[in-house]
C-alpha cells in the first residue's frame, strides 16, 4: 500500500495517475454537448448505492471508468455557455493549475512551520486585495472558504468592537435582499436572529438610505448598540450593489461597523469598465470577497479584509502545540492567529498563478464581458412581450418570468415558471435558478461565462416560453 504515498519513489506513479485523471476530464470537457444530462435521483442514486466501498478495484483505469459512471457523465458543467444559473462560474486554467500543485504538496496555512513561503503569498494576496479596495496600511485580512465565513467572522470582529457587553441590545442592519449568512451569523454570535433589522430596497433591489438612518435613530432612541450596517455589492438575488458612499457616512454618523459584503461584486476591483460601481466601498471597516465567484477560481477561493488589522486579534487564540505567543515576538507569521479555520488549504495559490499568468487585467476583461452580456440580455427581455424583467443589471443577474397574454391568474403564471424551469433542467439543454420576488416565482440567469453569447441568452428563453406554453396548454385541457 506504500506504492500509493506521494513521496520521492513514486514520482512517476503519481505523474501517470494524475495526467490520465487529467485526460479524462479534458475529453469529457471536449464532448460536453449540454450542461447538464437531466439524470434523475431516483436513477443516479442506485448506480451509487450499489458500490461497495469496502471492495477497492486495486486499478485507476477502472476507478476512472467508474466516476464516468457516477459523476463525470452526469456532472453539473459550468463552463458550458448554458449554465445560466447560480454564481458558480468557468475557471480559469492557470487557477486549475494552481489547484493540482497546492493539492499535491498539502501545505496547510495555519503556521509558518506548514506552509513557509505559502503564508508569505497569501499575505501578499491580501495586501493586493487590500489596495484594489483602498483600505489603507492598516489593513489585513485572511482567506476563507467563502462569503458565509467571511461574513460571520466579519460580524463577530463587529460584535466584541460594539461598545457593550449585553448581546441583547445589538442590532445588525442589512437590506431585505441581503445574503441569508448575514441572519445565520447573527445566530451563531448568540444575538438570534431578530438582531438583524431589514432595511427596505427601492425599485433597483439597492437599500434605501433614508429607512436605514430612520432604524439607525430609532435605534439610538431604544437605547440599543447598532453593531454593524451590511451593505451589500452585489446581491445574490439581483446583483445590485447599495450607494455605498451614503451608507458609510451613515456608519460614521452612528459610530456604526460598516461591512460591505461584495462577495458576487468583488470582480469589479479588477474591472477596466466598472470599477466606479464600488466607489464607496473604501470606507469599509470589512469586506467579503468571493474570488471563486468573479475572480473565475475554482471553489474555494475567499477572504475576508479589515481596515483595522487590530480588530483581527478577536479570532486569536494561542496553544502551545501550534502557535504559542512566544512567536509574536518572535516576529513568526501564523495565519491561525487571524483565521475562524485551524488547518486551511493553500487556497491562495491558484489566485497567485491566476495573477501571475493572465494578469488583473485579464481578469477584469472577462468580468466586464459577462456585465456587458447582462446589459445585452436585459434588453433583449425589456423588449420580449413574453416576458417581465425585475431590473435592469448593476452586475451579471437577471430576474424575471415568463407572462403569457392569455393568463392573468398570478397562481398559475407561477405555476407556469416553475414547470418551466424544472423541465428545462430536465432536459438538460440548459440551466436556470429561481427566485421570489413580492411572493411572485420568477426565473433568474447568473451570466458568468464570457463563452455564453446574447443567441444562447435567447435560445434558452425561447426554450423557456416553450415549456411554459406545454404547461398551460395541458393545463387547460385539464380543466376542460
Amino acid at each position: 500500500m506504500r506504492s500509493h504515498l506521494l513521496n520521492d519513489t513514486t514520482a512517476e506513479h503519481y505523474r501517470r495517475s494524475v495526467t490520465e485523471g487529467v485526460e479524462r476530464v479534458a475529453a469529457k470537457l471536449a464532448a460536453t454537448e449540454r450542461p447538464f444530462t437531466g439524470v434523475t435521483v431516483d436513477a443516479l442514486a442506485p448506480r451509487i448505492d450499489e458500490i461497495d466501498l469496502d471492495r477497492p478495484l486495486h486499478d485507476t483505469a477502472a476507478v476512472l471508468d467508474e466516476l464516468e459512471d457516477v459523476y463525470l457523465r452526469d456532472a453539473i458543467y459550468f463552463h458550458h455557455p448554458r449554465y445560466l444559473a447560480h454564481l458558480n462560474c468557468p475557471v480559469v486554467i492557470p487557477a486549475v493549475l494552481g489547484e493540482a500543485v497546492l493539492s499535491a504538496v498539502n501545505s496547510s496555512l495555519d503556521t509558518w512551520d506548514q506552509s513557509a513561503g505559502g503564508t508569505l503569498i497569501e499575505r501578499k494576496l491580501i495586501d493586493w486585495t487590500a489596495g484594489r479596495i483602498g483600505l489603507g496600511p492598516a489593513a489585513d485580512g485572511v482567506f476563507t472558504s467563502g462569503g458565509t465565513q467571511s461574513n460571520l467572522q466579519a460580524l463577530l470582529l463587529a460584535r466584541e468592537e460594539a461598545k457593550t457587553d449585553d448581546l441583547a441590545k445589538l442590532r445588525v442592519f442589512a437590506s431585505e435582499v441581503s445574503h441569508f449568512s448575514v441572519k445565520k451569523s447573527a445566530k451563531l454570535l448568540g444575538l438570534g436572529q431578530d438582531a438583524v433589522v431589514p432595511i427596505p430596497v427601492d425599485h433597483d433591489k439597492r437599500m434605501q438610505t433614508v429607512a436605514l438612518a430612520r432604524e439607525l435613530e430609532r435605534c439610538a432612541r431604544d437605547g440599543l448598540v447598532p453593531m454593524a450596517v451590511v451593505a451589500t455589492a452585489g446581491t445574490t438575488d439581483f446583483g445590485s450593489i447599495d450607494p455605498l458612499p451614503e451608507i458609510a457616512e451613515l456608519c460614521e454618523q452612528f459610530d456604526t461597523w460598516l461591512h460591505v459584503d461584495a462577495a458576487y461584486g468583488c470582480g469589479l476591483l479588477a474591472s477596466l469598465k466598472y470599477r466606479d460601481r464600488l466607489n464607496g466601498i473604501e470606507h469599509a471597516d470589512s469586506v467579503t470577497v468571493d474570488y471563486h465567484k468573479s475572480f473565475f477560481q475554482p471553489v474555494s477561493s475567499s477572504a475576508v479584509l479589515v481596515r483595522d488589522a487590530a480588530t483581527l486579534r478577536h479570532a486569536t487564540y494561542h496553544a502551545e502545540y501550534l502557535n504559542p505567543r512566544r512567536m509574536v515576538q518572535e516576529r513568526i507569521p501564523n495565519q491561525v492567529d487571524k483565521s475562524l479555520q485551524t488547518t486551511r488549504r493553500f487556497d491562495a495559490l491558484k489566485l497567485w498563478m491566476t495573477l501571475r499568468v493572465m494578469g488583473a487585467d485579464g481578469i477584469g476583461q472577462l468580468f466586464d464581458e459577462v456585465c456587458d452580456l447582462a446589459r445585452e440580455g436585459w434588453e433583449l427581455l425589456a423588449a420580449d412581450p413574453r416576458f417581465d424583467v425585475v431590473v435592469a443589471p448593476a452586475l451579471s443577474t437577471l430576474v424575471f418570468r415568463y407572462v403569457p397574454a392569455a393568463v392573468t391568474d398570478p397562481a398559475e403564471i407561477d405555476r407556469a415558471n416553475l414547470h418551466a424551469r424544472k423541465a428545462l433542467f430536465a432536459s438538460g439543454d440548459a440551466v436556470v435558478a429561481g427566485t421570489k420576488v413580492a411572493g411572485r416565482h420568477y426565473l433568474k440567469f447568473t451570466l458568468l461565462n464570457p463563452e455564453t453569447t446574447p443567441a444562447d441568452i435567447a435560445a434558452v428563453l425561447d426554450l423557456i416560453a416553450g415549456h411554459a406554453e406545454q404547461y398551460l396548454g395541458e393545463s387547460l385541457d385539464r380543466a376542460s
